[in-house]
């Protein structure tokens, strides 16, 4: 009663009123997360790619080095017949660019109300991301490595900021285009309304030249729920022990059926950093005709 009354004492009542808001709202803020809910992908962007797959052979626009163009020419779309690749989720580098469902959301400690992690799960396959806000550092180089990998998170603004290291050996194109285990992912979430782009970045010393770019997007499902994914992997195609269906290194015949389809220049379709520019295809176009042969 003494702090209350010296308080009226030396302040008036709108005076102490302004005091007290000050104190509850110039305190330490945190941005509002605006990615919560249940996305739906919209395929608008690269549909062939994402839904029914890829074709074979098919490298073209992607930064690759010779080592991964070598490794995706020795797969076979069989492989994923086999009990052990027929139940693999997709990495956290490719879940998104995916099928399925996705949910966002948060936890935050019940006393403060500091954002401790933000979830995702993808409904094919269950695949379930933390995104840890709080702060933590990355475990240390020895530290097991998983398919969503380790992200720790940020909030720019209203944008979320994920860092993803940690991650099992994944792809970047469900045609045997693989990532190496030393791989990295920064990705931003951008919300617009009732829409969402999904901008990622990987790096890979292993397989890819330069940094590999891309985007997809996602719109917001009110009311939106999600079903159990069980997956039990069954013998599809019987097969001696030990086979696993595989080509040969430098077999092109993916890439060259897959260029004579679509009648486009082998070295196109045999991917790197220039195949993904305007000026690559420039160098292909057959030369005008001179004025007078018109």
């Amino acid at each position: 009663m003494a702090i209350k009354l010296g308080l009226s004492r030396n302040l008036g009542g709108s005076a102490f009123a302004g005091l007290l808001l000050g104190l509850l709202f110039n305190g330490p803020t945190q941005a509002q997360v605006t990615q919560l809910g249940y996305w739906l992908p919209i395929y608008h962007e690269d549909f062939d790619e994402r839904v029914p797959g890829p074709s074979a052979g098919d490298y073209a626009g992607l930064p690759i080095n010779e080592a991964l163009r070598l490794r995706g020419d020795t797969w076979d779309p069989s492989l994923l017949t086999v009990p052990e690749h027929q139940c693999k989720p997709h990495p956290s580098t490719y879940g998104f660019r995916g099928i399925g469902t996705t949910r966002i959301w948060e936890t935050r400690d019940p006393e403060t109300q500091q954002l401790i992690k933000i979830e995702t799960h993808i409904e094919w396959e269950a695949q379930h991301r933390v995104i840890w806000m709080d702060g933590r550092p990355h475990p240390p180089a020895s530290a097991p490595h998983t398919w969503q990998g380790f992200s720790t998170g940020k909030l720019e603004g209203d944008v979320l900021v994920a860092y993803t290291t940690h991650l099992k050996a994944g792809w970047i194109r469900r045609n045997g285009l693989a990532l190496s285990d030393q791989a990295t992912m920064t990705d931003r979430f951008y919300r617009h309304g009732n829409l969402m782009t999904h901008v990622y970045v990987i790096e890979d010393p292993v397989y890819l030249s330069e940094p590999l770019v891309r985007t997809n997007g996602f719109q917001l499902v009110a009311n939106g729920t999600m079903a159990p994914y069980p997956c039990r992997p069954a013998v599809e195609i019987p097969r001696p022990k030990g086979e696993v269906p595989h080509h040969d290194f430098g077999d092109t015949a993916a890439s060259q059926e897959f260029a004579k389809q679509y009648n486009l220049p082998l070295e196109a379709v045999r991917g790197g950093a220039n195949t993904a520019l305007p000026e690559f295809m420039k160098q292909f176009r057959p030369a005008a005709a001179p004025a007078g042969q018109r």
